[in-house]
C-alpha cells in the first residue's frame, strides 16, 4: 500500500511537472562555444585546448540548456549543478552524453533498473561520458575530449528523467 502511494505521488509529480508551461522550454539557453567573442556566463574557453561548460538541473526536472556546442579536437570540462534542494534518493539529477544512434527510451529503461551503479547501465556502449548522480546542492565535473564531430543527445538517466531532461550536444 505504501509502494502504491509513493508510485501515485510520483506519477502525479510528473504529470504536473509536464504540465507546465512551455514558455520555459523555449527559453532554455544555446549555448556555442569558441565560435564568437561574445560568451555566456555558464560556459567559456579556459584556455586554447579546454572549453568550459556549466549545466544547471532544478527540481522542476529542467537543464538549463537543451544545446551545447563545442569545437572538435578540443577538451570539454562540463560541470553540473543540481540547483535545488531535493536528495538525490528523489531528484537525482546525472549528465550521460550517449553515443550518435542510442535509442533513449531503451537506455532510460535499462537505466531504470541500474540504481546500485547511479542509474547507469553497465557493460554499455551507449555511455561516452557521465557525472555523478547529484542531489540538491551538489555539483560535478568532468572532463573528457569531445567525440567526433555530430550531433549527440544528452539527458539525465534518472528514472523518468531521460523524456524531460534531454538535449544535443553538437561537436563542429
Amino acid at each position: 500500500m505504501k509502494t502504491l502511494k509513493i508510485t501515485l505521488l510520483f506519477a502525479l509529480s510528473l504529470i504536473l511537472v509536464n504540465c507546465g508551461n512551455d514558455k520555459k522550454k523555449e527559453e532554455k539557453e544555446s549555448v556555442k562555444i569558441g565560435a564568437s567573442s561574445s560568451s555566456s556566463s555558464s560556459a567559456k574557453k579556459s584556455d586554447e585546448n579546454v572549453t568550459e561548460v556549466v549545466l544547471l538541473a532544478t527540481d522542476m526536472m529542467q537543464f538549463d540548456k537543451n544545446e551545447i556546442r563545442v569545437p572538435a579536437g578540443k577538451k570539454v570540462k562540463l560541470t553540473l549543478r543540481h540547483t535545488g534542494k531535493q536528495p538525490v534518493e528523489v531528484m537525482g539529477h546525472n549528465f550521460v552524453l550517449l553515443t550518435m544512434g542510442t535509442e533513449i527510451p531503451a537506455f532510460g529503461a535499462k537505466a531504470s533498473a541500474a540504481r546500485d551503479n547511479g542509474y547507469i547501465p553497465e557493460g554499455t556502449d551507449a555511455v561516452i561520458v557521465h557525472t555523478k548522480m547529484l542531489g540538491g546542492g551538489q555539483s560535478d565535473t568532468i572532463e573528457f575530449d569531445a567525440p567526433e564531430p555530430g550531433t549527440y543527445d544528452f539527458i539525465c538517466s534518472f528514472p523518468g528523467h531521460y523524456s524531460v531532461m534531454k538535449g544535443k550536444f553538437i561537436v563542429e
